[in-house]
Parts: C-alpha cells; structure tokens; sequence
C-alpha cells in the first residue's frame, strides 16, 4: 500500500474534506496547503497526482490522534521521516484508542482472523525476539474493517439528520392545525355574539314614554291569600 492510499481510506471512512485535512495537519504543528492534500488525494493515472511522503503520512496520522484523543499540551511529536506499515498501525490504534480486542472483532467483520498473541507481535520494538513485521495485506484489511465499523456510524448521523427534518416536519403541521384551531374557535365566538344579539327586543328609539307602557306585557300578580281562597 502506499501513503497516498492510506490517506485516501482515512479522508472517505471519516468524511474528512479538503479544509479538515489541512486542519488535522496544522494540529501536529506541520504546515500543509489545500493544493497539497488535492494533490495527494488523486490517483496515480490522474494528472497533477503527487506522492505523499513518509514524514507528511506520519504528520497527518499525529494529527488523526489529536484530533480523536484531543490535543496534548506542549511541544507535539515529530513526525517520522521513515514510516513501517506497524507505526501506522500503532498510530491507528492509539488515534481510535482500540485495544486488542477491539482489533480482533473488528478484523472478524471482514472475515480475517488473527490471534491475540499474534497481533500483540506487531506492537513490540522491532528489536525484540516476538516483534512481527506487518504485511499489506493485514493493515489493507485493518483499514477495511475500519471503515466498515465507521461508514456504519456515518449513515447512522445521516439518518438522525434524516429524524431532524422529520421533527420539523411535524412541527409545521401542528402548527398548521394549531392555526386552524384558532380560526374555528374565533367562528364560533362570533356565532355566539350574533346569536346573544338576535335574542334582545328590538326597541324603537321613537317610542314614547306611554306607548312604552301600552306595549309592556302585562303579567298577572296574585297574592298567597287569593289562591288559596277558592279551596276554603
């Protein structure tokens, strides 16, 4: 594999753009343009294609931890000028803070298997009897298993964003039915008015003082003595 293509898995299984890239970059304190990392992005046949360098690999995977672990004080590590394919590994794994376990699952879901001892052999100082050159073919899978664990948490953000507009959705038609609501009840209070209205006598403002009482109904007044008097 070369840098480039280990560049490129990282920028797609993270949706990293053009701008993030250069940010990750400048928090491991190296210096890179946008015009650079286009550069490195495309493939090999494609004109203006540039190899990406041990050093600039091993700057931007300092920033990968950064950025996933957060940024430590103080003078930032410098970046290797001469790259394994088991630095990128114990970079990738301290960045995505996985431990052995994490790492044999992982591999599980893309149908590689490895043994805990076997992995651990990749972790030690190249000096020591156990350590164990890291091939291609196992960090090609390593970067595989990686974005299918993250692709997965992507198109999960993707479907949240997916429930947001859903939500907003029905913020509007509550709020549509909620205006409806209010027209009928401003309706029915004005049937109400009218209603009360029609049911008061119309007096004629002309009127006179005795034809007024001409006109009053008159209403029978009986005393307790008087209904009682023809039962006596």
């Amino acid at each position: 594999m070369t840098n480039n293509d280990i560049l490129r898995r990282l920028r797609y299984t993270f949706n990293f753009n053009d701008k993030k890239m250069v940010e990750i970059f400048a928090t491991a304190d190296f210096s890179v343009t946008r015009e650079q990392v286009a550069h490195w992005l495309k493939k090999e046949d494609d004109e203006g294609y540039v190899n990406c360098t041990d050093q600039q690999l091993a700057a931007f995977l300092n920033g990968f931890i950064n950025e996933k672990r957060g940024k430590r004080a103080g003078e930032q590590p410098k970046p290797e000028k001469k790259l394994t394919n088991n630095i990128i590994l114990t970079k990738l794994k301290i960045a995505l803070n996985l431990k052995a376990e994490d790492i044999i699952e992982l591999l599980q879901q893309v149908d590689f298997r490895i043994g805990k001892a076997e992995l651990s052999a990749f972790f030690r100082k190249p000096d020591h009897k156990h350590y164990r050159q890291c091939k291609d073919q196992f960090l090609r899978n390593f970067l595989k298993a990686i974005q299918e664990k993250y692709y997965v948490e992507r198109s999960k953000k993707i479907d949240f964003s997916a429930q947001k507009k859903v939500g907003k959705s029905n913020n509007i038609r509550f709020s549509k039915e909620a205006n409806t609501s209010k027209k009928t009840s401003e309706v029915d209070t004005v049937r109400a008015n009218k209603a009360k209205t029609a049911k008061k006598l119309y007096v004629n403002p002309k009127i006179t003082t005795q034809e007024k009482t001409k006109s009053a109904r008159k209403t029978l007044k009986l005393k307790a003595e008087d209904i009682w008097k023809d039962q006596d």
